[in-house]
């Protein structure tokens, strides 16, 4: 028995993709926003209506929620310059709120909002908090997702491909913690969510809210690869020389930088772990732990030749 309608920005992307299919296995419709028809290799038996658009186009967004009972919005950019996140984080999620004008809408942020003064990326997903908030009031669920790692995920993909390659391993900030989350788990959680009546912020979490030290993730991606867990600790200072280093060679390239210097205050941040009162009631629990899931996600990466 369906549960209604479902509409969906960020559908083609790494959360997107296993949201649409959360949603469809919860019993929604799903409708997407999508600039061309896609294609997934996670929606099998799920064939979503799909809305040709993207968050500039308002009569599309106006199209995209028409009739529907939930928002889930979870389209953005987690890199580029200020005004690019401005104008998709913040702007993009104003038009949204502004289209979605009944039902409940499900605002998929990061737990970066926690800590904006970090880099401009955290600094606009606040921002995009606060208008969705400010436009929908009561009828806006915040949802703050952690690390997400899984199938599909070509971010982490680097983490596994360095420890496949590297004899010995870097390991930051031995005190930090960082809490991780599935990428199935976490679409999983984030519907639960979109029958929640409060606003939030809830942030999604594994098995550990308090997060895992990086000597425990190396050692866990090493385990799965079958490879030796020699690490080293690469000092705060040696990340801001290669992102200095990386930003000099874009500037004279004209290119775009991987790595900057908020990027580096972000990953040296110590407290990336989610707190007792940041987590909803009744969440349903992880699936999967670091290592089981760390084991699935290798698993698929190889099944593709990623890796």
């Amino acid at each position: 028995m369906s549960r209604g309608l479902a509409a969906v920005t960020g559908a083609t992307g790494f959360l997107g993709q296993h949201l649409v299919c959360a949603l469809s296995h919860a019993g929604w419709g799903v409708r997407i926003l999508a600039r061309r028809d896609p294609i997934s290799p996670f929606w099998q038996g799920v064939t979503p209506e799909v809305v040709i658009g993207d968050l500039g186009d308002e009569a599309a967004l106006k199209r995209l929620c028409r009739g529907a009972d939930l928002v889930v919005h979870s389209a953005g950019l987690i890199g580029g310059s200020p005004r690019d996140l401005e104008r998709v984080n913040v702007e993009g999620s104003r038009r949204l709120a502004e289209a979605a004008t009944s039902g409940r809408v499900l605002h998929i942020s990061s737990l970066a909002a926690r800590e904006p003064h970090l880099s401009a990326y955290a600094a606009s997903k606040r921002a995009s908090e606060d208008v969705v908030t400010q436009i929908l009031a009561h009828r806006a669920t915040i949802v703050r997702p952690p690390a997400i790692y899984g199938p599909g995920d070509r971010e982490t993909l680097r983490l596994f491909v360095l420890v496949a390659s590297s004899p010995i391993l870097p390991v930051l900030d031995p005190a930090a913690r960082l809490a991780l989350v599935h990428v199935e788990d976490a679409a999983r959680q984030a519907v639960f969510l979109a029958d929640s009546m409060e606003s939030g912020p809830f942030t999604l979490c594994d098995d550990r809210p308090e997060g895992y030290g990086w000597p425990e993730i190396m050692g866990a991606a090493a385990a799965v690869l079958d490879r030796p867990a020699r690490t080293f600790h690469l000092p705060k200072a040696a990340l801001y020389a290669l992102a200095a280093a990386d930003g000099f060679q874009v500037d004279w390239r004209r290119g775009k930088a991987a790595f900057t210097l908020e990027k580096v205050r972000e990953l040296t941040h110590p407290d990336w772990g989610v707190r007792p009162d940041e987590r909803a009631l009744g969440t349903p629990g992880p699936r999967f732990d670091l290592l089981s899931g760390f084991r699935q996600t290798v698993g698929w990466y190889r099944s593709r030749g990623w890796l």
